[in-house]
């Protein structure tokens, strides 16, 4: 027997996907002073903060 959703579920979930949308996942490249190798840095940024965060 397939279980319901109830009306409540969806609302929330639609207003998470809304709020999902003004984050970004940032992956950086770091250069080690010592060896010379990149490595790679990631992180979730807001979409407003993504150039102050490559900036850093």
């Amino acid at each position: 027997m397939a279980k319901g959703s109830s009306k409540n579920a969806k609302v929330k979930d639609t207003k998470a996907a809304a709020d999902s949308k003004v984050w970004t996942k940032v992956i950086k490249a770091v250069r080690s002073p010592k060896t010379g190798a990149y490595t790679f840095k990631e992180s979730i940024v807001h979409k407003d903060k993504v150039q102050e965060y490559m900036s850093k």
